[in-house]
């Protein structure tokens, strides 16, 4: 890699999302895009790491590869490591960490892999380790073959910057996002999330509709790095403006502390104006007027079976207030427990494949329109 040639670019997804990712990445023009274990592949030059960075709602974080090798042993591993280009794309002001994995090969000690590519670094460079540096090399060592990658978001991409308050096991941006493509949802009609907690699904369904960009707010590691450029880089950011949308996008809960949350951060992300956020129970939940859209929500799971038992009411309600209330309009409910889902009575296709999230394996639940 040079600080000026293509090479592969990495946006890493949930596990069993990657197809959900691809399908999201496909309307943003990158090139050579692929769907591949873990997430999906592009190729492209430093400005596409930057933009990939500032537009892909549901990637956790993205990925440049540096380079790749075989190493069979420690000394060749440290000598085939002085030879990439670090000058190209590391500062020597500015502290590094690396990060190192081994899998079936003979280099298995993962600790002392990472201290040979730091210290091949250090005296390629003379830029400074530190354990709690932003800027991370990334190394697998995966039968001998050694690819040596380096971080370029740094903290992980739901972090958008707007949340500053959240509940318990709060639903990242980044997987709210995948779960309402995973809905058929792109921005052309009103949301409604009837247990909306810290607001996640109902700011995010805002900004799509608004086209803002999820990185606009946050800072990057690439902007420590030696290929970054500041003035492309506002240029970049400079277009993110949002756009008129007639759609707006409700959240309720029963909790007020919640509708507080929720409130201010849609007020940091600005979307305030398109947002509306109030406090009842799922019984007292109405269709608003307009044209239908989707309804999203995320209740409580019940992870042993006194709780499935407890919340079996609270899941029947919210199926008779949605199929009473809400004809035309579709629904995702995401839950561990498919007899929870079952309780509602909502007619859900056949269910996509669980991913984890908070510790736990959930599933999302859709139907088409309600009768």
């Amino acid at each position: 890699m040079t600080s000026t040639g293509e090479f592969e670019i990495f946006a890493v997804a949930v596990p069993g999302l990657e197809s959900a990712l691809y399908a999201q990445m496909r309307p943003l023009r990158f090139r050579a895009l692929k769907q591949v274990p873990g997430g999906v592949s592009i190729r492209g030059n430093w400005p596409d790491v930057w933009r990939a960075n500032l537009e892909i709602r549901g990637a956790s974080r993205i990925i440049a590869r540096l380079g790749a090798f075989r190493a069979l042993h420690l000394a060749q591993l440290d000598k085939l490591a002085h030879d990439l280009p670090w000058a190209d794309v590391l500062r020597r002001d500015v502290p590094f960490r690396v990060e190192a994995t081994c899998s079936k090969s003979k280099i298995y000690h993962s600790g002392a892999a990472a201290q040979r590519i730091a210290r091949a670094i250090t005296h390629k460079l003379g830029a400074p380790m530190s354990d709690d540096a932003d800027v991370t090399i990334k190394v697998r060592i995966d039968h001998d073959l050694c690819t040596v990658s380096i971080d370029t978001s740094g903290e992980l991409l739901h972090k958008r910057g707007h949340k500053e308050q959240v509940n318990k096991a709060p639903m990242r941006e980044t997987l709210a996002s995948l779960f309402l493509h995973e809905c058929g949802y792109t921005g052309g009609e009103p949301v409604i999330d009837p247990m909306c907690g810290s607001g996640t699904f109902v700011i995010e369904a805002a900004e799509i509709a608004a086209g803002l960009k999820p990185g606009r707010a946050r800072a990057f590691a690439f902007e420590q790095l030696a290929t970054f450029d500041k003035e492309a880089w506002q240029r970049l950011t400079s277009k993110a403006e949002a756009r008129e949308t007639p759609y707006r996008f409700y959240g309720s809960d029963r909790d007020a502390g919640s509708i507080t949350m929720s409130h201010a951060n849609a007020e940091r992300a600005g979307v305030a104006a398109l947002t509306t956020f109030q406090q009842h129970t799922v019984s007292e939940l109405a269709a608003p007027e307009g044209p239908p859209g989707l309804v999203i929500v995320n209740p409580p799971y019940g992870t042993r079976i006194g709780e499935r038992q407890r919340l079996t009411p609270l899941y029947r309600s919210l199926g008779q207030t949605l199929l009473t209330r809400f004809s035309g309009w579709r629904v995702g409910l995401i839950t561990t427990d498919a007899s929870l889902a079952k309780a509602t009575g909502l007619p859900f296709e056949a269910p996509t494949a669980p991913v984890h999230h908070g510790g736990l394996r959930v599933t999302l639940f859709r139907t088409a329109a309600l009768p």
